[in-house]
């Protein structure tokens, strides 16, 4: 049998935590009569499964013959690749025929005799999305990772616009929250504030639970203890199963060694480098303390109410720090205490 969990971000593992409740909200908004949400973001840390819910749900709509998927890339020019990949649909090659759309200046292979050629990328898009629209067609857009650059500003502000116009088009973006909120903050697009945002949460406990059980044989108690050293993380989730499942005996505690390196490196080693300096102290504090209160981190470092609260924020929002309790502030990600007194040592 072949390993089922996977230690690759973004790939849909075998053995996979669905999450059902944020994957029907987004289908159901967008399948809605009058659709009044066509943009959501999905945002959290690292190895969260923003990338294989977005996956998820584009595979359904890909199934239905009305709808058609197309991914963008980030890092190239969204509204040139958006305008090649509308041309290349085939089940509408003869409906932009139809509607005499020359689209050869931009070499997408459709010339129609007689007919001068769309010259400008967002007027081919609309073009296209019109024709699309009059056979009841929809596009579903998806972008992972997205980021604030000049590709994606320049994408968002031509997607408002065509919105506007009432075209049939809905949008998916994953990204981290600092890209996110960085992105939403540019004066011009604004309106993604008004876009809803998914946060992933820890996966269910009792889920992986049953996975571990089944998949690697071990009992019902141990199957919980390592359901409960991942903290409902899913890159843990899948890289404790990984391990252990090579493991011959299928010992988990023999595999924590190689768990928590695979984590260090690929996870958290990136995350510190991404603190500002007010972010690692107040980390640094509560891993040495043990302090959960925010009183007591607050008092030990001697910032004020309204100074630490920022921070508590930012690192709430990057799925570091989990602050649902009030008056307490407890590390998301598991073995990251340890990390950081790592750093700590070195430092």
């Amino acid at each position: 049998m072949n390993n089922p969990f996977s230690l690759s971000f973004g790939t849909r593992p075998a053995e996979l935590i669905e999450r059902p409740l944020q994957a029907s909200e987004i289908i159901e908004a967008f399948l809605s009569v009058y659709a009044n949400q066509r943009t959501y973001m999905i945002t959290g840390v690292r190895g969260s499964g923003k990338t294989v819910l977005m996956t998820d749900i584009a595979s359904g709509f890909k199934a239905r013959e009305d709808w058609t998927v197309i991914a963008l890339s980030p890092e190239s020019d969204m509204i040139r690749s958006l305008a090649a990949k509308l041309s290349n649909i085939r089940k509408y090659t003869e409906v932009f025929r139809d509607a005499k759309i020359n689209l050869s200046f931009f070499g997408l292979g459709l010339e129609i005799d007689g007919e001068p050629p769309v010259t400008d990328d967002e007027t081919a898009i609309l073009r296209m999305l019109q024709s699309i629209k009059k056979r009841d067609g929809h596009v579903l857009i998806t972008v992972d990772e997205v980021t604030n650059n000049e590709f994606v500003r320049k994408f968002v502000a031509a997607y408002q616009i065509l919105l506007r116009e009432e075209m049939p088009l809905f949008l998916i973006m994953t990204g981290l929250y600092e890209n996110v909120y960085n992105l939403q903050n540019e004066k011009s697009l604004t309106f993604l504030y008004r876009a809803p945002k998914i946060q992933l949460k820890p996966l269910n406990y009792s889920a992986m639970a049953d996975i571990y059980r089944n998949v690697l044989g071990v009992e019902e108690k141990t199957a919980a203890e390592m359901s409960k050293m991942t903290r409902g993380y899913a890159f843990a989730f899948q890289v404790l199963g990984y391990f252990t499942f090579r493991e011959p005996n299928r010992d988990y505690k023999k595999v924590i060694g190689k768990y928590r390196l695979y984590l260090d490196e690929f996870v958290y080693e990136k995350l510190w480098s991404e603190l500002s300096e007010k972010d690692r102290k107040i980390v640094i504090s509560m891993a040495e303390t043990g302090e959960e209160s925010v009183t007591g981190i607050r008092e030990h470092l001697g910032m004020d109410s309204n100074e630490f609260s920022k921070y508590r924020l930012r690192l709430i929002r990057k799925g570091i720090v989990d602050g649902s309790t009030r008056g307490r502030m407890t590390f998301t990600l598991p073995l990251f205490r340890e990390f950081i007194l790592d750093q700590v040592e070195y430092m």
